[in-house]
């Protein structure tokens, strides 16, 4: 079987574009749609230099799928576009895979996942983060019973780079992400069902916007400059988003279906980045040390330690350095899956009520925090979608 796929959006995610275009698969990029035309351009010399693919441009997404008809199209594009293009390509007749966070609202999913199942298309989102070899050792070791009965999960995210990736571009606006425990924390929301076995039902927020608001900005209409290395400290960071009114910190109390809590911590102005899962069962415990970015461990303690001082080290220790590939290898992975899932080889390993579920929980912290971090329920998936 063979598949046009197309692309929608030429910017910073656009590498992981590059792996779907795999003729050995079955699947040709034909085309690519962004109204920055420089974007694009880049976008296409990449993927000649690296996969000898040589698609055509365009602008307009709509002409795009007017004149190639592709069989799916690859929505890689700013979060606050993502329930519109999706709409777009679902009627006419594309399957999709879209990018995390599948959309700004829990009632957008919602109506993604009813218009593809209409339609007979296939939808997939991009949680690339359950393909990474360090979550997958930690979810395996959980399923052979190394820790017994999970109870307890904890992730801490540090994002030093959140200085110039997050807060100086539409990233930091709420009515373009929500919130940040959309943007970036979808990943980790969705790991901590994945590693807890149940999606969550109750939410807790806390957070603030403490450090990146008493940063200088731009004004409006003056261009974006290009990345940088943040300085040191945070507090000295130039040429800010002019809106900034996303919190530069978060944290989130989750209680899953099954009983487990967990807590999610994520701080946008670390000196260091690093993820951090901790998960605490009734046998014992398992942490990562390091993540797709380095050379990442997975230790375990399964044994009763008498002593009072901290062993980095534990009973058991797995080596998980990532595989070749952007985001530790695990791009590769995800494309060849959509792939092999538009084929009608396989179901992705991401059920879409996860990726639904991870920004309902989103969607309940944020919604939390600004009520005074009183308790949310997190909407639960429609019966009618539960099939």
């Amino acid at each position: 079987m063979k598949s046009k796929i197309a692309l929608i959006g030429c910017g910073g995610r656009s590498e992981l574009a590059v792996e779907f275009h795999r003729p050995d698969l079955g699947a040709e990029l034909v085309a690519a749609a962004d109204p920055n035309q420089t974007a694009g351009a880049k976008f296409f010399r990449k993927l000649e230099n690296q996969r000898g693919g040589k698609p055509h441009l365009y602008a307009d997404y709509r002409e795009m799928l007017e004149k190639e008809h592709p069989d799916a199209v690859l929505i890689l594009s700013p979060d606050f576009l993502h329930k519109e293009q999706s709409d777009y390509c679902l009627q006419n007749h594309c399957s999709i895979y879209l990018e995390k966070p599948m959309a700004l609202q829990v009632a957008d999913c919602d109506s993604i996942i009813r218009l593809a199942r209409r339609n007979h298309q296939k939808l997939m989102v991009g949680h690339n983060m359950r393909y990474m070899r360090f979550t997958r050792k930690i979810h395996d070791l959980i399923a052979s019973g190394a820790i017994g009965e999970v109870r307890a999960i904890w992730c801490r995210h540090f994002v030093n780079y959140g200085g110039y990736a997050y807060f100086t571009r539409w990233m930091c606006e709420e009515d373009k992400v929500n919130s940040l425990l959309l943007q970036k924390g979808a990943h980790d929301i969705d790991i901590i069902h994945w590693f807890g076995g149940a999606e969550s039902v109750l939410a807790v927020g806390m957070g603030n916007l403490s450090v990146f608001n008493r940063c200088h900005r731009r004004k409006p209409g003056e261009p974006r400059p290009s990345d940088d290395i943040p300085p040191w400290p945070p507090l000295e960071k130039q040429n800010l988003n002019p809106v900034i009114n996303v919190n530069d910190h978060n944290m989130l109390m989750l209680t899953l279906a099954n009983g487990v809590q967990a807590t999610l911590l994520e701080c946008f102005y670390t000196p260091d980045s690093c993820r951090n899962y901790t998960v605490i069962g009734t046998a014992g415990r398992i942490e990562n040390y390091g993540d797709c970015h380095d050379n990442p461990t997975v230790e375990v303690w399964n044994t009763r330690h008498l002593d009072k001082v901290f062993n980095m080290k534990g009973d058991l220790s797995f080596d998980v350095t990532p595989t070749p590939g952007s985001h530790g290898g695990a791009d590769p992975l995800i494309a060849e899956d959509f792939i092999r899932y538009l084929h009608g080889e396989k179901e992705p390993d991401i059920p879409i009520s996860y990726a639904r579920a991870a920004i309902a929980a989103g969607c309940a912290g944020a919604e939390s925090m600004r009520r005074g971090s009183v308790p949310i329920k997190v909407e639960p998936l429609p019966e009618d979608l539960r099939s």
